[in-house]
């Protein structure tokens, strides 16, 4: 992965889509909880969850904390996996108001390193939810290496056939070294990529990477 294939995709996909302005969130808590609640499912399913959690006075860490599960379930029913998610969002809360003491921009004093090891460490957090709240509340440079940027970079032939989240983000980070904004821009912008155009299906006539990309179909595409 090299440093100009990098700036090159951003510089690209910026021209093509605009600016993005993520995350879509209101305030930092709620791109903690939609980070998790966006988990195995599309957006529109976190924002109505969040929309749930709104309507029944749960959105807040200290609420989360104190509600039994099955009422945050109920609440977020539209993101899937429900129970599941309760019993991380419970996670994720109480590890908020031990830890940073229910402020999340408090994890903007810390060494990223830090951080990210503390996120890590809550149920229900793996990787990229981790440096989805590394970066876009704790503002803190990372890649985030989700489905979409896989997949595109394998379609560029850049990784291997079923590279994996750890290596794809160090290769990143190693390759195009940035600040948290360009970081979360070009994350933005290959999800937007990753829904117009690079699906399981991609769209390839007309691509705005197809002078870069190594997928077979670049040459005509599906329309």
């Amino acid at each position: 992965m090299k440093t100009e294939d990098i700036a090159s995709l951003y510089r690209r996909l910026l021209r093509a889509y605009g600016p993005q302005g993520w995350w879509p969130a209101d305030d930092p808590w709620e791109v903690c909880v939609g980070a998790i609640l966006t988990q195995r499912v599309a957006w529109r399913n976190a924002e109505a969850a969040l929309s749930g959690l709104r309507r029944a006075d749960l959105l807040s860490p200290a609420a989360l904390d104190a509600a039994p599960a099955e009422a945050i379930a109920e609440a977020i029913r539209p993101a899937l996996f429900y129970n599941a998610k309760a019993t991380k969002l419970k996670a994720l809360a109480r590890a908020l108001l031990e830890t940073w003491g229910g402020d999340p921009t408090a994890m903007r004093g810390e060494p990223a390193h830090t951080v990210r090891a503390a996120l890590l460490a809550v149920h229900g957090i793996g990787s990229e939810t981790a440096d989805a709240i590394l970066l876009y509340v704790a503002k803190r440079p990372t890649f985030v290496a989700d489905r979409y940027a896989l997949r595109l970079f394998e379609r560029l032939g850049w990784v291997p056939p079923g590279a994996s989240y750890e290596p794809v983000r160090a290769a990143v980070m190693a390759a195009w070294p940035a600040d948290a904004d360009a970081y979360g821009e070009l994350h933005a912008l290959i999800v937007c990529h990753g829904k117009e155009r690079c699906g399981p299906r991609p769209t390839c006539s007309g691509c705005p990477l197809s002078s870069l990309c190594a997928h077979p179909q670049r040459r005509g595409g599906r329309r």
